[in-house]
């Protein structure tokens, strides 16, 4: 038994004693590799300006009449609606990006929103339930009127401003919704108003009559263009840019889920907001505009509104839509 302790006793000194010459020994100090300033990715296709986005210095028509709305809601044979209730599925052009208006629910999965709403009356007008029936496809804001130009989608319900240029390519309903371009900055930030970020990064999306008022901005802010509103609000928050400049829903959207932002100024514009139709669906144009003044009257608009703006941005009523 004694040997058997003293070999084990031999073994842990060993142990000890290497253990002892690695600590006492530690040898010349390594650096480690040069780390350079750290800064956080953009989101991918960060561009700049571009003037002539969305078209809004086009004055050539008035962007707010729409053609007049069918008597009713009925689907007539061989009309366009018809169409679209064989096929079994409207498909219509969204964002899933922007809350409040149209954004994906991270709890069910499923896309929620003002402007989803619209897509649902629209939907149920058809076919009686927009359950089931509705193919939503996200979309850039970029793509709008090409999706619909290449029939794609049917309708395209995304924040979507009416502006002569657009209307060469593209038709649109009656406006149901109208927003102004404001700013949203950090609490810290000092500035009140576009006009206070000469010489400052500001955000906005491709083709979206928000980059364009900023690139023709008397301040001269710097333009900074994205595919996406959430790509502005994350390069915010990284201090990437130093404010967004949109629609006042929008930013109210990226308010609501960041305590730390603020949305600022008196509206810069007004922006009509109607749902995108193609060019040769005029019958569709017009079912679209009777649905629409069925929910301004039935208080369908009102119930939606309650539920995604009103906390944000106050009571409202529809707008009273004007025709050709």
């Amino acid at each position: 038994m004694s040997r058997r302790r003293n070999t084990v006793r031999a073994g842990v000194l060993a142990v000890v004693a290497l253990l002892a010459a690695s600590c006492g020994s530690p040898g010349k100090p390594v650096d480690p590799a040069p780390v350079s300033n750290a800064a956080w990715p953009q989101p991918a296709h960060v561009g700049g300006p571009d003037a002539t986005a969305g078209g809004g210095s086009d004055t050539s028509c008035n962007p707010l009449a729409s053609p007049a709305p069918a008597s009713g809601t009925t689907v007539p044979d061989g009309s366009t609606m018809s169409e679209i209730k064989k096929r079994g599925k409207l498909i219509a052009g969204v964002d899933q990006t922007t809350y409040l208006f149209g954004f994906r629910n991270p709890t069910s999965g499923n896309l929620e929103g003002f402007d989803i709403d619209m897509v649902n009356a629209v939907a149920k007008a058809i076919f009686g339930s927009a359950d089931g029936h509705v193919q939503f496809r996200a979309i850039p804001s970029s793509q709008r009127e090409e999706v619909l130009k290449k029939h794609q989608v049917d309708i395209v319900v995304r924040t979507y401003s009416i502006t002569c240029a657009r209307k060469k390519e593209v038709e649109f309903s009656s406006v149901y919704y109208v927003a102004g371009q404001k700013i949203l900055v950090t609490k810290e930030s000092k500035a009140q108003k576009l006009s206070d970020l000469s010489g400052k990064r500001v955000c906005a999306t491709k083709k979206s009559t928000s980059l364009a008022k900023i690139a023709t901005d008397s301040a001269k802010p710097v333009p900074v263009s994205v595919d996406n509103w959430s790509d502005c609000l994350v390069m915010l928050q990284q201090g990437q840019v130093d404010a967004v400049s949109t629609d006042d829903t929008i930013l109210a959207g990226m308010a609501a889920q960041d305590s730390t932002l603020e949305v600022r100024g008196e509206p810069l514009t007004q922006e009509n907001y109607g749902i995108g139709v193609p060019k040769d669906r005029p019958d569709l144009v017009r079912y679209v505009n009777a649905v629409l003044d069925q929910i301004r009257g039935n208080g369908v608009w009102q119930d939606s509104y309650r539920r995604w703006v009103e906390a944000r941005l106050g009571a409202a009523s529809p707008p009273a839509p004007q025709y050709q």
